[in-house]
């Protein structure tokens, strides 16, 4: 299924500046005092680890980060806000009335997969710029992320079957419409949430509920008036009271009007032996052109297990909303790059022991793909420059997977609007058909490819 998207953008008015955590305007006050706040530095976002049973990740939230950046900017009420409340002193706030990001960002194109150490943003701008920029990147990419590899296994497990996302009653009302947009990306094809497709040009799917068949004196009743509605192509809900009642019953009302119905949406019960016997019935009856849909707290391996049965397409809400049991994609922001006193860019990495420890250095990052096209490993690659860097991967064979995002304060358009997020779910399709088959797997196990980490100029780090 191709899907049309075309949407209309979040109000530009709508600030996100104060989307963030308290400590990155307190840092930006004391840096601004201590006088290196405009010191050039480089921060990256990246997963130390791929949560468990996650073989790989799925970058998503490209285009809301962009959209958000835009929008980062102080409005009179919340410098009022932070006056008022002593959050910082008016040094500060002199900077954050004039607060436009300037800098570049480079990162992993949307729908890409990644793993472990992947650099899937590179900010580079002054510390001031780029430090209080850490919990929006954060808190879209960790969600975004999340729902977009739930997804995908989701999509894995359907085996070409459509997956539409039902997951707004489940969710913070903005986070399903964030949800729905990464499901798009893992390979969903559509969604129930008006808003996010009204906003993001995604396909809206829906019919009726328990509720409507309830409102009515019988179910031949509602069925009729549905069909009378919405025309015999519809999907009818048969599971309120006896399902093989309900067929019957929404096959007849679709004929009384001349047509065929066009689905049967089951909600309850042993959904493979439901789907075996409501196929059978319909064969039966001649409608054979009628499709079964099938939702109920549905994840990736209750899909699996509907792969034998005659099953249509399915409509996932909870465990998509949720990550299916991984709702962050624990990713972190880390300062890997600043200049000294000099004004020399200085390797900097953190030391901790607990696995909390990072990497210095900006970083390159390329996918390794052997004679047959099949992913082989991830190579993230340390250098001063990006010539360099390019070089290294160049010389390995691997593909470059990161793009400009933001440059000189510019945002690149085509990374994102709804041609962005179609494109987006079209690179996924791409990036996960390079892993080799095992990464494919449901079952928790290594990453699908390993990660290796090259320093090529072998600079020494600073730990103080």
């Amino acid at each position: 299924m191709t899907a049309n998207l075309r949407g209309v953008p979040a109000p530009a008015t709508t600030s996100t500046a104060l989307l963030t955590d308290m400590y990155e305007l307190t840092m930006l006050q004391a840096a601004l005092h201590g006088g290196v706040a405009e010191r050039a530095s480089v921060f990256e976002l990246f997963g130390r680890n791929l949560p468990a049973s996650r073989r790989f990740g799925v970058v998503a939230g490209v285009g809301r980060l962009l959209d958000a950046i835009e929008r980062f900017t102080f409005t009179d009420a919340q410098i009022d806000y932070l006056h008022s409340a002593g959050i910082v002193d008016d040094d500060t706030l002199d900077y954050l009335r004039s607060y436009r990001f300037s800098g570049t960002i480079r990162g992993y194109a949307e729908g890409e997969c990644y793993f472990s150490g992947s650099p899937l943003l590179t900010v580079e701008s002054s510390f001031a710029e780029a430090c209080i920029l850490e919990t929006l990147a954060l808190s879209i990419y960790n969600y975004d992320c999340a729902v977009a590899a739930a997804a995908s296994r989701m999509t894995i497990a359907a085996h070409g079957r459509p997956c539409v996302e039902f997951g707004a009653r489940r969710a913070h009302e903005r986070a399903a419409v964030s949800a729905a947009r990464a499901a798009i990306v893992g390979g969903f094809v559509g969604t129930s949430d008006l808003e996010a497709g009204m906003r993001y040009g995604i396909p809206t799917v829906g019919t009726s509920a328990h509720s409507f068949t309830l409102l009515h004196d019988t179910e031949e009743d509602a069925f009729a008036s549905q069909v009378a509605s919405l025309g015999p192509g519809t999907t009818i809900l048969v599971d309120t009271y006896d399902i093989e009642r309900g067929v019957a019953r929404a096959v007849a009302a679709a004929r009384a009007v001349g047509g065929e119905l066009g689905a049967v949406r089951l909600d309850s019960g042993d959904l493979v032996a439901e789907a075996f016997k409501v196929r059978a019935q319909l064969d039966a009856l001649g409608a054979t052109t009628t499709k079964i849909t099938v939702t109920s707290d549905l994840d990736e391996y209750a899909i699996a297990a509907l792969g034998a049965a005659p099953v249509n397409s399915y409509g996932v809400g909870t465990k998509l909303v949720t990550g299916s049991g991984r709702p962050t994609a624990a990713l972190v922001y880390k300062l890997v790059e600043r200049a000294g006193a000099d004004g020399q860019m200085q390797e900097v990495a953190k030391f901790s022991t607990g696995g909390k420890s990072t990497v210095g250095g900006r970083k390159w990052a390329g996918r390794v793909l052997d004679a047959a096209g099949s992913a082989t490993e991830e190579l993230v690659v340390s250098a001063r420059s990006e010539a360099a860097g390019l070089a290294a991967l160049e010389a390995a064979g691997a593909r470059p997977l990161q793009v400009d995002l933001v440059r000189d304060g510019v945002i690149m358009e085509e990374h994102r609007g709804p041609d962005a997020l179609a494109a987006a779910a079209e690179r996924h399709q791409v990036s996960r058909a390079e892993l080799p088959y095992q990464g494919w797997r449901l079952s928790e196990g290594d990453p699908a490819i390993p990660t290796r980490h090259v320093d090529i100029d072998n600079r020494q780090v600073l730990h103080g």
